[in-house]
């Protein structure tokens, strides 16, 4: 399969682009294109057969939920039930945005690949003209997950996309980089009260602000049938072995040399402020505090760390306000829950 990557300027009509990606999906194809957080890949949600290609394209355990992507505010009420008063508060508040609600699944509509083992579904409105002009376009909904190979980090550029899926997908629409750089916030709204089942740029702070209380899923808590991506399995890895590390500089460097010394080549991705000539590699991701920079660069720099020779890749950690949440979610995934301590 030949996989084509266009360009869309958003200053330009592309009604052509757009009919051509629509005609793909329509006919049952899968299509990249950009979203506020990361490249998605998607197909019509409600057409079984096209699902099952992304899992294909991707190579995505079939137990692992999709998200799916909607035009327009008011279609949500077609595929789910239970829309409580707080749910379009959200919708008002945040949408389009990165904020995946989960509802209970009105049956027979969603394709079964989309929720497997579960009776509810995540939907959200992306916030990003490519992908709104998409959706109203197709006037179907997406199921979309990132646009990379499973368990990969996830694609913030085009050309990330072309890199994992290159002849496994037909189009990539290239809207240049995105913005968010995390996957959406996801929170189940069947629970009493509201549980987050994935932290992103949608913080907690920002939602009790709006309906209050909400919980946060245990780390430790195991399902058969996950709710929301990014429950099950490892995801978002380089490909070398990833470790958490204090920020500590001193720390920092002591693991490098000893590592070093055991004649390994070490990347490290962290913050500004602490970048050292000692590393083989360093990849800054933004000022120590502003976690907005970091979401944004994260997986840039995982990918970057996959072009280097490096055997060992240690992540700086940050706090955990706002969306530092996100950030050590997925430095968490993508290393397996692995610490440094030497």
């Amino acid at each position: 399969m030949e996989t084509i990557l266009i360009s869309v300027d958003n200053s330009m009509d592309n009604e052509k682009i757009y009919k051509q990606a629509v005609d793909i999906l329509k006919n049952g194809g899968v299509v990249s294109f950009p979203t506020e957080t990361v490249y998605g890949l998607g197909a019509v949600a409600t057409d079984e057969a096209a699902v099952r290609k992304i899992f294909e394209a991707k190579g995505r355990p079939s137990d692992n939920p999709l998200i799916v992507h909607i035009g327009n505010a008011e279609e949500v009420e077609k595929f789910a039930s239970g829309i409580t008063d707080d749910a379009k508060k959200l919708m008002e508040a945040f949408w389009p945005g990165p904020l995946t609600l989960v509802f209970d699944m009105k049956p027979g509509l969603i394709a079964p690949s989309v929720t497997p083992g579960v009776e509810t579904v995540g939907i959200r409105m992306p916030d990003h003209p490519v992908a709104l002009r998409l959706l109203r376009t197709l006037g179907d909904p997406l199921a979309a997950p990132s646009a990379n190979r499973s368990g990969k980090p996830s694609p913030t550029e085009a050309s990330h996309v072309l890199d994992d899926l290159d002849g496994r997908i037909p189009m990539i629409l290239d809207g240049g980089r995105t913005g968010v750089g995390v996957e959406s916030t996801v929170l189940d709204m069947t629970t009493v009260p509201p549980t987050i089942l994935r932290p992103g740029n949608t913080t907690r702070e920002m939602i009790e602000e709006v309906i209050g209380p909400v919980q946060i899923e245990s780390s430790s808590s195991i399902e058969r049938a996950p709710r929301s991506p990014g429950m099950k399995y490892t995801h978002y890895a380089p490909e070398a072995p990833l470790f958490v590390i204090h920020p500590d500089s001193r720390k920092i460097e002591g693991a490098i040399q000893t590592l070093q010394s055991e004649g390994k080549q070490v990347a490290v991705v962290g913050p500004d402020e602490m970048k050292t000539e000692v590393a083989d590699w360093y990849f800054s991701i933004g000022s120590l505090h502003d976690h907005e920079a970091m979401a944004s660069n994260l997986y840039r720099a995982l990918r970057q760390c996959d072009m280097t020779k490096a055997d060992v890749i240690l992540a700086v950690e940050t706090d955990l306000s706002g969306v530092g949440v996100a950030v050590m979610n997925r430095l968490t995934k993508a290393a397996d829950g692995k610490q440094y301590n030497d």
